[in-house]
């Protein structure tokens, strides 16, 4: 029985927690040095995630508790949704973790929760778990926590002193729509979290130049979420938000969740009124340019074009836009302008610039250095003109492109289905 009661939690508690995308397990260098269970280095990955190399990691993954004292009207576990509730033990997630690693289904754990009774009554639960983790089971898996807004700085300084990263999710991407939706949570609220990790980080980097022995504090930093398209806001308004906290608080990701209807509130979109994937996946390539390509969110970005263009990347958009700065010599210009090229990525740029100091590139040394010929060659010039095209409008490049890419996407399709 009481099994059977552990795994109808499990179903319950795994469900409500799909709708939390900030579950990346990036960053992460805790070692197993002690003959304990599991490993976050790298090579010992997390899984349902993805780390920068590509890699697939596996994660337990779950609520600690889908009841919540807040009444949000994007939530599936808000106070008022007449939904079947559960809740853990402390103890019931640690022994569910161990027996999930020790059957290597899992590598770590990404643990959530509603807010019940107050915020410290539920982050001095969710600390307790890792630190169980960590202590007595000497877990050196990766462990991402949700920090929990208003609860306290103690709190928050333990958690992360257990946990591989902390999470505040920001909800929604405007105040206006935090407002709307969420009227009983307040942005001040949401930051004060992220503002005290960020200062205990930069503490403990200071103290680490002079002593000896400073514990670990997040060593995969912290991340935030935000629901799309749940508001109404634009894509422009989200890219500045994300940018801001970026620039203030250093954080490793900004995740984009679009908004799953679950509700017909009238505050809401309609029930059959999805937010294509398109969308976020458009919006984790404009957020990748300004994290790593040094693109501005106004260069991707304005009131005339205030949502990104689905049918093509927001590099290639922008290019469009800018046709004045084109072509770029490949020979000459510097790493940073040629990574802004469309078909060429950082890799690919670090790989021109460290060649071409042997000689003049042309388009078979850039093939081999993976750079998309078929879109970079309206771009650029390089040793040979045979494959560059010029005197084309922005209209003329992008249907051109967008031809290439279906022809391409119907190739791919003939074949799988050859294949049956």
């Amino acid at each position: 029985m009481a099994m059977e009661r552990i795994q109808e939690k499990l179903a319950i508690l795994a469900d409500a927690a799909k709708y939390d995308v900030s579950c990346a397990s990036s960053g992460s260098d805790r070692k197993n040095d002690t003959k304990g269970l599991g490993n976050a280095a790298p090579g010992m990955g997390i899984c349902h995630s993805y780390t920068p190399d590509g890699r697939c990691v596996s994660l337990l993954k779950i609520l600690l508790t889908n009841v919540c004292i807040y009444d949000c009207a994007y939530c599936v576990s808000r106070r008022s949704n007449d939904v079947k509730r559960a809740a853990f033990t402390v103890q019931e997630v640690v022994d569910l973790t161990i027996n999930f690693y020790r059957r290597n289904y899992i590598e770590g754990l990404f643990l959530s929760s509603g807010i019940f009774k107050d915020p410290d009554y539920t982050m001095e639960r969710l600390v307790r778990v890792a630190k169980k983790l960590r202590t007595e089971n000497n877990f050196n898996g990766y462990i991402h926590l949700k920090a929990i807004p208003g609860a306290s700085d103690e709190l928050m300084q333990e958690a992360g002193l257990y946990a591989d990263r902390l999470s505040v999710n920001l909800e929604l991407p405007t105040e206006a729509g935090l407002k709307l939706l969420a009227p009983e949570k307040t942005r001040p609220a949401m930051i004060k979290p992220i503002r005290f990790l960020q200062n205990e980080i930069i503490r403990l980097a200071d103290e680490r130049k002079v002593l000896k022995k400073v514990p670990t504090f997040i060593p995969a930093g912290q991340s935030t979420q935000v629901i799309v398209g749940a508001a109404g806001e634009t894509d422009m308004e989200i890219l500045h938000m994300a940018s801001q906290f970026y620039r203030q608080f250093q954080l490793k990701r900004v995740y984009y969740s679009g908004y799953v209807p679950i509700s017909d509130d009238t505050r809401l979109p309609g029930m059959h009124s999805q937010v294509p994937l398109l969308r976020e996946n458009r919006l984790y390539q404009a957020d990748y340019l300004v994290r790593l390509y040094g693109f501005e969110p106004h260069e991707l970005l304005n009131e005339k074009h205030p949502d990104l263009d689905t049918d093509i990347d927001p590099k290639l958009s922008w290019a469009l836009r800018h046709l004045d700065c084109f072509p770029v010599d490949i020979n000459k210009a510097d790493k940073m302008l040629i990574a802004r090229i469309p078909g060429i990525g950082l890799e690919s740029a670090k790989k021109i610039c460290a060649a071409r100091t042997h000689g003049a590139l042309g388009w078979d040394q850039l093939k081999q250095m993976g750079v998309q010929i078929s879109r970079a060659r309206y771009f650029v010039t390089c040793k040979s003109a045979s494959l560059e095209r010029r005197e084309l409008t922005p209209e003329q490049i992008r249907q051109q492109l967008l031809t290439q890419s279906h022809s391409k996407w119907l190739r791919v399709h003939t074949t799988q289905l050859s294949l049956f």
